[in-house]
Order: structure tokens, then C-alpha cells, then sequence
């Protein structure tokens, strides 16, 4: 059996306000990223940065348009008396779509990390 490998690839609009949160293990920036769908529908998928610099908060807002390499991750947590879960996408890079030459250099990137 080969190596498998949990890697995501997104492209879209970011769809609210990211919000910045103080956790135990540091700080992370949530927001929701809308993807067109083949059938010209849309998706909206959760987004966790953990710990982005400063810099690189400052250019992410509503209404950007953004590419994400991450992993996908389902997290369990308590809230009101219940264990929870959400399923989320781990970013470990983000390039503004406007950048097409980082944008493609981060494609051929994470392309050559999983090929076979």
C-alpha cells in the first residue's frame, strides 16, 4: 500500500470576517472560504490559520480571493455540556490569487510533494 497523504487544495472568496482567537496552544484566524462547484454551485468551507503573522493577517479580508494548501482536520471540543466536532481546513500556506506567479509556484509546489 503507498503512502497516503491528507492534502488540500483551495481557491476562492473569503466569505466573512476573519476573526483572530486566543487558544492554549496560540493564536488562530478563522474564516470561511466560498469555492465555486463543478455544477456552478457553491461551497462554504471553515478555515483555521494557527499562528499567521501579522503581515500576512493584514492582507487577508472579506471579499479576497485567496489559494490555500492545508490539511483537512475534524476537531472535537465541549461547548454548552456536549462534546462538539467541526471539520475544518488547516491552512500551512496562503497566497492572494491576485499573486498568479506564487500562486502557481505554490501549486507546482505542493504538486511535486505528492506525485508518486
Amino acid at each position: 500500500m503507498g503512502t497516503h497523504q491528507n492534502v488540500v487544495v483551495l481557491s476562492g472568496t473569503v466569505t466573512n470576517e476573519p476573526a483572530l482567537r486566543e487558544l492554549k496552544g496560540g493564536v488562530v484566524l478563522q474564516f470561511d472560504l466560498t469555492t465555486a462547484l463543478e455544477d456552478g454551485a457553491s461551497a462554504s468551507v471553515p478555515v483555521a490559520w494557527h499562528d499567521p503573522t501579522v503581515a500576512q493577517t493584514t492582507s487577508l479580508g472579506l471579499g479576497n480571493e485567496v489559494v490555500i494548501v492545508g490539511t483537512v482536520r475534524r476537531r472535537f471540543f465541549r461547548s454548552g455540556g456536549q462534546t462538539q466536532s467541526r471539520t475544518e481546513v488547516i491552512v500551512a500556506s496562503l497566497v492572494p490569487a491576485r499573486r498568479k506567479k506564487s500562486a502557481t509556484s505554490l501549486l507546482a509546489a505542493t504538486a511535486a510533494a505528492i506525485a508518486p
